[in-house]
C-alpha cells in the first residue's frame, strides 16, 4: 500500500525550491510504473530511488535542456574544448574556484588522449556566470555528483501523443559529440547568424590570444591552455609554462586590449547566444 500523503511530503522536503507542478509530475510517476506485474514495478521503483525521477521544468523561464544548451556554449567559449571532451566531461573535472576543468585523458576524450589543465578564458562575467549557475542548479537542485555528466544527454520518452519527445535530461553522457553539433548550429540559426561549429570556438580563441597577449611567455601559457601545440612553432624554444604560473597568466589577462578580428568574432558568438535567447537580457 502506498501512502501517498507521506510521499508527497517527502518529495517536498528532498526537493525545496522546485515548482509544485514538477513535484506532482514526480508523484505521479512514481504512483503510475507503468507496470502491473508486481516485481517489474519494484525494479522500476527502485531505479527511480536509486536514479531519481526525470522531470523538466522551466526555472528563470527556461527548461533543463535550455539551461544545458546555453551553459553548453558559454563553457566551449570559455575553455575552447573538443566537442568529443564537451560530451564526456564529469562535474567532477570542473573545479569553479581554480577557474577550471582538467581535461583528464583516462575519462575525457581528448585528442591524442593527452591530459592537461584549462584555465576559463576571460570572455565575460556573463558566460561565467552562465555556467557558474549551471553547476550550482545539478549539484543543489538535482543533487548530482562527481561522477555525473556536466553535461547530459537529452532524455527521450513516448509522450502522450504516442510520439518519443524530449522530456527533460538523461543521467548518463552523449554517445557521440553529434548532438553538441546540433545545438550550436540551431543558436546560431536562431539568432539569424552564419553557423560556427565548436572547433570554431578554438580557432577563435587562438587568433584571440594573438590579440591580448604581450609577450611569449603569455601566449605560450594561452596555447598550452587550449592543448594546442600547433600554435606554438616560433615558441618552442621558450620551454613550457608551468602550471601554477599558466593559471595565473591566463586569469590576469583581461579583454581591455584594441579590438581585432578574433574579438569581433567573439562577440558575434555571444550576439548568437544572446539572439538565441542563450543569454539574459
Amino acid at each position: 500500500m502506498l501512502l501517498v500523503g507521506r510521499l508527497r511530503q517527502a518529495i517536498t522536503a528532498l526537493n525545496p525550491g522546485v515548482p509544485a507542478v514538477a513535484l506532482e509530475d514526480t508523484l505521479k510517476q512514481v504512483m503510475d510504473l507503468g507496470t502491473p506485474v508486481l516485481l517489474a514495478a519494484n525494479r522500476q521503483f527502485h531505479r527511480l530511488l536509486l536514479a531519481g525521477v526525470p522531470v523538466q521544468y522551466q526555472q528563470d523561464g527556461r527548461t533543463d535542456i535550455e539551461r544545458r544548451n546555453r551553459a553548453l556554449l558559454a563553457f566551449a567559449l570559455m575553455t575552447g574544448a573538443r566537442d568529443s571532451a564537451l560530451a564526456s566531461m564529469k562535474l567532477k573535472h570542473v573545479d569553479l574556484a581554480g577557474g577550471s576543468v582538467a581535461q583528464d585523458a583516462r575519462e575525457v576524450q581528448t585528442k591524442f588522449s593527452k591530459s592537461f589543465t584549462t584555465y576559463f578564458f576571460n570572455v565575460g562575467s556573463e558566460v561565467r556566470q552562465i555556467f557558474d549557475a549551471w553547476i550550482t542548479h545539478l549539484r543543489q537542485d538535482m543533487l548530482w555528483g562527481n561522477d555525473d555528466p556536466l553535461f547530459p544527454a537529452t532524455l527521450v520518452e513516448l509522450g502522450q501523443s504516442r510520439q518519443f519527445e524530449a522530456a527533460g535530461l538523461a543521467r548518463r553522457h552523449w554517445s557521440t559529440a553529434s548532438p553538441i553539433r546540433a545545438i550550436f548550429k540551431e543558436a546560431f540559426e536562431a539568432a539569424g547568424l552564419p553557423y560556427f561549429n565548436p572547433h570554431s570556438f578554438r580557432a577563435t580563441l587562438v587568433q584571440f590570444g594573438e590579440t591580448v597577449c604581450q609577450n611569449p611567455e603569455q601566449f605560450k601559457a594561452w596555447s598550452q591552455n587550449l592543448g594546442h601545440e600547433g600554435v606554438l612553432t616560433t615558441f618552442l624554444s621558450y620551454g613550457a609554462v608551468a602550471p601554477r604560473r599558466q593559471g595565473q597568466i591566463i586569469q590576469a589577462l583581461t579583454t581591455a586590449q584594441p579590438r581585432g578580428q578574433a574579438e569581433v568574432v567573439a562577440q558575434a558568438v555571444v550576439q548568437a547566444m544572446r539572439g538565441a535567447g542563450l543569454l539574459g537580457g
